[in-house]
């Protein structure tokens, strides 16, 4: 095979050690291979660094382990080119994995060049995504725990998620806190409601007449005691999301324009893949990264799947919920395309749909600095319509009959 990179190294990384494979021409127009270990601690990557660095490596290639690749990517990206790869596109031979040889097999691979590397953002953006990820997991973590209180309630016969659509809403919260603090008289706490909950006081009644006791006090509090510190968690990383993407404003109020996507899914979608689109040569590679379109899985002539890829697991999460929203707005393109689809394919591939097409728009919005334009409820119409006027002007007779079966 062609050497495509001539001094090149492949790690295969582990939680206390990593091997490390190095190529480089040797005497006699062979090529010279060594193998060492090094310590993951920053003390023995730093000796790693200076021995590459000592044998002239202008490539590494490792393998993304876990969490155990940062630290030696990041140490090793200041002074050379480093690849990080999929361990899906490089698998050895079965029966012979060793952590030797699959250093050696991923600088084989590195120095051949039939594999590419992973997208690795910048370090301003990895550490926005480091916030906004956090952010998602904490917010997560409250909803489970109001979903606990919920379950709590039931227990002594409190049904008021069965009247309140938000147990963490201002009326609910203020009725558990009286639980809590000894009131027990139904009509009372009923009395606390606000706003429109006002209408269903007779709903609050019977939801609140049960037999709570200080054993659910004791855990009630301390959920809300939780859920409250979740809260402000989230109020403290949104404060700091905020002023990392003050350099991005620009950017964040061109993808709002896009119908279904808020500011929180903006900043996700900033924080997963930048602003920097060059990465991505067409809107096709990034949607393809992000695992929202078909992937490819023919054999012998036949499809066997069209299933999409894992992808980006946090940015396909805010696109659903975007696709989600679009898919509930008025008289917009991306609507159209939902109700067009969910018929004959189902809900989950008509959101897929939507959320490549939201991507898509992504895409060209950062690439060509410009707000979202919609095509219109009508267009998959008017463009039907087009064509039929320009096979007339042909000289053709064009007439469109529904299918009979």
């Amino acid at each position: 095979m062609d050497i495509v990179h001539e001094r090149c190294a492949g790690i295969d990384i582990g939680k206390a050690d990593c091997k490390v494979c190095i190529r480089i021409p040797g005497r006699n127009g062979r090529r010279h291979t060594e193998i060492r270990t090094f310590s993951t601690m920053t003390e023995g990557l730093l000796a790693l660094r200076e021995w590459l660095v000592c044998e002239g490596i202008t490539l590494v290639g490792m393998e993304m382990t876990g969490s155990y690749w940062k630290p030696v990517y990041y140490i090793l990206e200041e002074q050379m080119e480093t690849w990080l790869l999929n361990a899906q596109h490089m698998r050895n031979v079965p029966g012979r994995k060793t952590d030797v040889r699959d250093c050696q097999w991923i600088c084989q691979l590195v120095e051949h060049g039939p594999v590419r590397p992973s997208f690795v953002p910048p370090k301003p953006i990895r550490q926005l995504r480091d916030l906004t990820r956090y952010r998602t997991e904490v917010t997560r973590e409250r909803t489970r725990e109001i979903q606990r209180l919920e379950k709590l309630l039931e227990d002594p016969g409190i049904k008021l998620s069965s009247v309140v659509s938000d147990l963490g809403g201002k009326s609910a919260r203020t009725m558990v806190e009286a639980l809590i603090s000894g009131e027990r008289d139904p009509q009372a706490l009923a009395q606390l409601a606000v706003g429109t909950l006002k209408h269903k006081e007779t709903q609050l009644v019977q939801a609140l007449t049960g037999f709570f006791t200080d054993h659910h006090a004791f855990l009630a509090r301390a959920m809300l005691n939780r859920i409250d510190g979740a809260t402000a968690t989230v109020k403290e990383l949104t404060a700091e999301i905020d002023r990392r993407l003050e350099p991005y404003r620009r950017q964040l109020e061109l993808l709002v324009t896009i119908p279904g996507v808020s500011l929180t899914a903006a900043q996700v979608v900033v924080a997963e893949i930048g602003v920097d689109m060059r990465r991505f040569p067409t809107a096709g590679h990034l949607a393809s990264w992000a695992g929202v379109c078909p992937g490819n899985h023919e054999s012998a002539g036949k499809v066997t799947s069209g299933r999409t890829r894992h992808g980006d697991a946090w940015l396909k999460g805010v696109l659903g919920i975007a696709a989600a929203a679009a898919a509930r707005s008025k008289s917009t393109y991306l609507s159209a395309q939902f109700r067009r689809l969910v018929g004959h394919r189902g809900k989950k591939r008509a959101l897929v749909a939507v959320e490549h097409s939201i991507l898509v728009a992504v895409w060209h919005i950062l690439t060509q600095d410009t707000p979202y334009r919609d095509l219109g409820a009508d267009h998959l119409s008017r463009q039907t319509r087009r064509l039929v006027g320009q096979l007339t002007q042909l000289g053709y007779d064009v007439t469109i009959e529904p299918h009979t079966h």
